[in-house]
């Protein structure tokens, strides 16, 4: 090594961040290894790199003892005194025992370590940079995929989509640009490991805020999301400024905002819903756009019974149940759908008009 590879370490300091003393005294330990394995030497060694000119010096250093049983690790008080006459008994003696062709086996080494510092390095930073983005939406381009993932291009790094995190309606194919939730990022002995989802109902909350400035700025908040990845969601807004319609801003003038959202999920159908404190409000929206004649509520079972018109019984349950379903995990309430008929004949509904205030607000919702 020569002085114009100490300003190499110098620089790459600079640019990668690498500290040039973490760098040489790993180089000094390699050598240390490499000294002992290609010249047989099992003595007690230190390695010395000059810190200006590059310069390498390898030294054996032997204790003082009283009687030799050991010359490769042991030196006499009489020898050692020769030396410099203040060394003492169990004092370390160093002697200079640098091989004439060590500056090869130095280079090789050297380059090894920079290497394979760098490489360390800069999945330092690739990890540094993604553990604060979990739980956050990037793009990326699809590489390629096998039986278990897709590989999608993040940019620095490879991210890794699962087949169960992938979309069942949508197909990947190499170059396309997509958006994915990271779900977890992982540091392994073989770099950052970037885990990502199309499914993640996170997803959908990133793509909302994303689109919806009112969202951004924290003047709507999104209390709570359910998603059936694929085919429908629903989303449950809030605002504590009266004066904003926190399911307007998220639909946006003539539905743009909500169809760009809907369009990078590929079709995915979402019902938005005005936020509630009370269950009897929020239970009924959430079961949007199905209209609600009452909601009896079950504190102790966090359950509510809900009645709705004979017409608009299917329409609440939904397709294979999902509406419900979906309305369930929204509010985090168990429901109970009973259509009009039903409920008149186990006496939950006694009068035909009870609950108008909650049948009144479930219009004007669906009109709105």
């Amino acid at each position: 090594m020569n002085s114009e590879f100490m300003e190499a370490l110098s620089t790459l300091e600079a640019d990668k961040g690498i500290k040039k003393e973490v760098i040489i005294e790993a180089i000094e330990a390699a050598l240390i290894s490499g000294y002992k394995r290609n010249f047989g030497q099992a003595q007690n060694v230190r390695v010395d790199v000059n810190r200006d000119n590059g310069s390498i010096r390898v030294f054996a250093r032997k204790v003082v003892v009283e009687e030799v049983f050991d010359k490769r690790l042991e030196i006499s008080e009489a020898e050692a005194q020769r030396i410099n006459p203040h060394y003492e008994v169990d004092d370390i003696v160093e002697i200079e025992v640098t091989p004439k062709d060590f500056g090869r086996i130095a280079a090789q080494t050297a380059k090894q370590v920079v290497t394979q510092r760098v490489r360390e390095a800069e999945r330092g930073i690739i990890y540094s940079d993604f553990i604060d983005r979990e739980e956050d939406i990037m793009n990326g381009i699809v590489q390629r995929q096998d039986h278990r993932f897709i590989y999608v291009d993040l940019g620095k790094i490879e991210a890794l989509l699962p087949v169960s995190e992938q979309m069942p309606n949508e197909v990947y194919k190499p170059h396309d640009r997509i958006k994915v939730f990271i779900t977890k990022v992982e540091k392994t002995t073989k770099g950052p490991q970037i885990y990502v989802s199309r499914t993640h109902p996170g997803l959908l909350k990133r793509l909302f805020e994303l689109e919806v400035p009112e969202i951004y700025d924290g003047t709507v908040e999104i209390k709570s999301v359910s998603r059936e990845a694929g085919d429908r969601s629903k989303i449950a807004v809030h605002s504590d400024n009266p004066e904003v319609d926190s399911v307007g801003a998220c639909v946006g003038q003539r539905g743009q905002r909500v169809q760009t959202i809907v369009d990078e999920l590929k079709g995915e159908k979402i019902d938005i819903v005005e936020w509630s404190e009370d269950p009897v409000v929020y239970v009924a929206n959430a079961l949007s756009p199905a209209k609600v004649m009452k909601v009896n509520v079950l504190e102790g079972e966090k359950m509510t019974q809900v009645i709705v018109p004979d017409y608009q019984l299917s329409l609440a349950i939904g397709k294979r149940g999902q509406n419900a379903r979906l309305a369930a995990k929204l509010t985090s309430w168990k429901i109970d759908i009973k259509s009009e008929t039903d409920a008149r004949e186990l006496g939950l509904l006694d009068e035909e008009n009870e609950n108008d205030e909650l049948e009144e607000f479930t219009n004007e919702e669906n009109e709105r």
